[in-house]
C-alpha cells in the first residue's frame, strides 16, 4: 500500500477552510506518514500470527480449531455484537467500544473479558480508519502528537484497574458509566452546532488520558469523551476526527497488548467473532450513514446503549 503526498491545497476541503479561517489540510508530514507505515506492518504481522496460530501444528489441527470456534455460542454471540456495533460505528463515527461492551456484559462476559475482546478487535477497525484518515490528508500531526502519549498512558492505568478489581465488583460501575455515555451521545442530538474555533484546541494531554483510561476501564469512551469534546467545543470537525481516530490505534494497540497479558481467560473466540461481524457490517454501516440524518444516528446510539446498560444496572444489583 502506497502513502503518498496529497496535494490538496485546492481542494474543496481547503477551500471550505479558508472561507472560516482555518489553516489548511497539509501534506502528510513524515511523522505521519512513519505511524501509517508502522500501523499497516503491524497489522500485517498480526495477521501472520493468526494464521500462524492457527494453522502452525498441521492443516488438520487447524481445521479442527476453526470447527470448535463455529461451535462455541459466544463466536456467534460475539459476531452478532460485532455487526451491530460496526453499523454503529460506521454510521456514526463512534461508540464501537461501547455498543460491543454493552452487548458483551449482557451476554455474561466479565469485564476483563469483554475490554480485551473489543479491545484487541479494534486494533484492525482503529488501523484502517486510522490509515485511510492519513492518506486522504485529515489528520492534524500537531494534534496527534498531543494526543499519542497522554492516551496510551490513560490506557494502561485503565487496563489496570479492570484487570486488577473484581468483575462483579467493578461491573455495576461500568455499567453506570456507559449509561451516562450513553445519555451524553443522546444529548448531542439536541444541541445546536457551534461555530468551528480558528486556535488550536487546549486541555489536549488531559482529554487524552481521560479518553484513554475510561475507554480501557469501560470497554469504550475514546471518541465519545475526545472527539465530542473537541468538536463539540467547535474545532474543525475533519482534522479532529482523522487525528482522534489514527491515534485510537496506537492506543488501543497498547491496550489489547496489556490486557492479553493480564487478562486469563481464553478470548480468541470472541475476538474471531467480532472482527468477522465487522467486517460483514461495512455495507449496512454505509446505508445507515447515507439513509439516516446525524440527529437520528445519534438518537439511535444514545437509546441503544442506554437501554442496555439499565437492563445491564439491574441484572447486577438484583443478581
Amino acid at each position: 500500500m502506497k502513502i503518498r503526498n496529497l496535494d490538496l491545497s485546492d481542494s474543496p476541503v481547503n477551500q471550505e477552510h479558508e472561507a472560516l479561517g482555518i489553516p489548511p489540510v497539509e501534506k502528510n508530514h513524515p511523522v505521519i506518514r512513519t505511524a501509517v507505515w508502522f500501523a499497516i506492518l503491524t497489522l500485517i504481522s498480526l495477521v501472520g500470527l493468526g494464521v500462524a496460530q492457527v494453522f502452525g501444528n498441521s492443516w488438520d489441527d487447524g481445521v479442527t480449531t476453526i470447527k470448535t470456534t463455529l461451535d462455541d455460542s459466544m463466536f456467534w454471540n460475539a459476531l452478532l455484537v460485532g455487526l451491530l456495533a460496526q453499523i454503529v460505528d460506521g454510521a456514526l463515527g463512534m461508540a464501537y467500544g461501547l455498543t460491543s461492551t454493552s452487548f458483551l456484559l449482557a451476554t455474561g462476559a466479565s469485564p476483563a473479558l469483554a475490554t480485551a475482546s473489543v479491545h484487541m478487535a479494534e486494533v484492525f477497525t482503529t488501523g484502517i480508519s486510522g490509515i485511510s484518515h492519513a492518506k486522504f490528508g485529515n489528520v492534524n500531526k500537531k494534534l496527534f502528537v498531543r494526543l499519542l502519549v497522554p492516551g496510551i498512558i490513560g490506557g494502561l492505568l485503565g487496563a489496570m484497574l479492570v484487570t486488577q478489581v473484581d468483575g462483579k465488583i467493578l461491573k455495576p460501575y461500568i455499567t453506570v458509566y456507559l449509561l451516562l455515555m450513553g445519555v451524553y451521545v443522546l444529548s448531542k442530538a439536541f444541541r445546536k452546532h457551534i461555530a468551528t474555533r480558528k486556535e488550536e484546541p487546549k486541555h489536549v494531554a488531559k482529554l487524552a488520558l481521560l479518553g484513554g483510561f475510561v475507554d480501557t476501564s469501560g470497554g469504550g469512551g475514546w471518541g465519545p469523551v475526545v472527539t465530542t469534546t473537541l468538536v463539540g467545543t467547535g474545532h474543525d470537525p475533519r482534522t479532529t476526527i482523522g487525528s482522534v481516530n489514527f491515534a485510537e490505534f496506537f492506543l488501543t494497540l497498547t491496550s489489547a497488548a496489556s490486557l492479553f497479558i493480564l487478562v486469563d481467560e481464553t478470548i480468541w473466540h470472541v475476538v474471531v467473532g467480532l472482527i468477522v461481524g465487522g467486517l460483514f457490517a461495512a455495507p449496512f454501516a454505509a446505508y445507515a450513514c447515507k439513509k439516516f440524518s446525524t440527529r437520528t444516528l445519534l438518537i439511535l446510539v444514545g437509546l441503544l446503549i442506554s437501554g442496555i446498560s439499565v437492563f445491564n444496572l439491574y441484572k447486577a444489583l438484583v443478581g
